[in-house]
């Protein structure tokens, strides 16, 4: 090989034979002894700029790219590289690099960019011999000579040919990898996400029980509410003798009753906006509840039920184990948890509801007994308070504490707007809007199932969107 260390500029590409002949290879024998120093005259055309990284080398005949040079030798650079005419260069190549066997190579010029611009005809390193010591004295020998010139270029543009044509099939291969490769990612992605989706599943699995456990004090409550509602109804009777003196008052309130009922609206609408972002902000909300009433009974029931979810979160845990090979069975009862989800939603739907009625009615209540004459305003307001749930009571939040919230800005009760993911505190005349728009500016919601995740859980939003996009498969 060469004499120095650094690596001549190669390339994969053979370019078509119009680039050939911008470098032309002159004397060139048909055999050169070995044991002897080489010497390769070549000629510089204009078509051709020679720069500091081009070379000459020696390739073996049938070479397909110019990585598969046998040695190889810097090419000078001439002084005159903007000339117009052709320049005369020569390179002696060392005997010791040479080839010690009788294949045949040509000479071969090599571009900084490791593009090749001039080849030269075959030759052999061997022994002179008696046979190859001839004198040409006829016409015919020459054309003859001529001919096999001939046959050697045509030879040589068929080989030209054929590593174009396995250059374009590497092209293809190596597409072919490149591919493999995609798909191999894909499976480890497909892998990863599967993992993913039994954590969620097992998270499902107790957000599930969670909602069974919390519908049935949802239908506790409902009863206890139909009891509370005898008990207005009953009352309300007694009472209507003295509401007659609070009817003028009443038209005062008129103005107000249409602003809260539009206010309970927003309300509503929120409400049906944030139970579908329970899951990320159960927490916080019981946390605020907690914070607002104060009451301790609430924290032991809250502490007990913390306790009971990691019973079950253990017994989940080894059962999980039990069926990982049952995960198409899983799947199944997954979408069964679902719908499971969704009805529970409907039937908190028609809870809330019923639960909007007995409230409009409860403020109907509550202000045609501000004012009556035997009995103070704020004895029928803790009356009042006395059957209105609180908010900590609800599974999922009174919807309707904000409404009451105004109400007791009206009795003097002060109240407080707290973001239960940022814990900033707005003042009591905020905007309902305003407030939901603040909130929700802190979600992700899901476009297909419509859930809602907290931004700082980016990483499981998107885990979530690759779930359905796993259901569609």
């Amino acid at each position: 090989m060469d004499e120095t260390s650094d690596e001549p500029p190669t390339s994969a590409v053979v370019l078509d034979s119009g680039h050939f002949s911008q470098v032309i290879f002159n004397n060139v024998e048909k055999f050169y002894v070995p044991g002897g120093d080489v010497t390769c005259h070549y000629t510089l055309t204009h078509n051709i700029v020679p720069r500091g990284k081009d070379w000459v080398g020696i390739f073996r005949v049938g070479w397909k790219t110019t990585r598969e040079y046998y040695t190889f030798m810097w090419a000078p650079r001439p002084s005159d590289v903007h000339g117009d005419t052709a320049v005369q260069q020569q390179i002696q190549f060392k005997a010791y690099y040479l080839p010690k066997d009788d294949e045949y190579y040509q000479f071969c010029y090599i571009d900084q960019d490791g593009m090749i611009r001039g080849a030269s005809v075959p030759f052999q390193f061997r022994a002179e011999t008696e046979d190859d010591i001839l004198v040409v004295t006829t016409q015919g020998e020459v054309e003859e000579i001529e001919l096999q010139n001939k046959n050697l270029l045509k030879e040589n543009e068929k080989l030209q040919a054929n590593c174009v044509s396995l250059q374009k099939q590497n092209a293809d291969l190596q597409e072919d990898l490149k591919k493999t490769q995609e798909l191999q990612n894909v499976l480890e992605s497909l892998k990863s996400s599967t993992e993913k989706l039994e954590l969620e599943l097992n998270s499902l699995k107790k957000e599930n029980k969670h909602l069974k456990e919390l519908n049935e004090c949802r239908e506790a409550e409902l009863h206890q509410f139909k009891e509370q509602i005898q008990n207005v109804t009953s009352e309300k009777e007694h009472l209507e003798t003295k509401l007659k003196t609070a009817l003028d008052h009443v038209d005062q309130l008129q103005s107000q009753l249409l602003s809260y009922e539009k206010e309970i609206e927003d309300l509503v609408r929120s409400d049906h906006d944030k139970t579908k972002q329970c899951e990320s902000l159960k927490e916080e909300n019981n946390q605020l509840c907690m914070t607002i009433t104060q009451k301790e009974e609430q924290k032991k029931e809250l502490k007990h039920c913390l306790e009971h979810l990691k019973g079950s979160e253990a017994k989940l845990t080894l059962r999980l184990q039990n069926e990982q090979q049952q995960n198409n069975d899983l799947m199944k009862e997954l979408e069964e948890q679902k719908r499971l989800f969704q009805a529970l939603q409907a039937k908190k739907k028609e809870s809330d509801e019923e639960n909007q009625k007995l409230r409009k009615e409860n403020d109907s209540l509550l202000r045609r007994l501000s004012q009556p004459r035997d009995i103070s305003s704020s004895f029928v307001v803790s009356q009042a308070q006395a059957f209105v749930p609180a908010p900590e009571d609800f599974v999922f939040g009174n919807p309707y504490h904000a409404a009451g919230a105004n109400q007791a800005r009206a009795t003097g009760i002060d109240s407080i707007r707290k973001c239960p993911i940022c814990n900033d505190v707005f003042p009591d005349d905020i905007e309902s809007r305003d407030y939901e728009a603040h909130v929700q500016s802190h979600l992700l919601e899901c476009p297909v199932c419509n859930r809602a995740f907290e931004k700082s859980n980016q990483q499981v939003f998107e885990d979530h969107m690759l779930c359905h996009s796993l259901e569609r498969l």
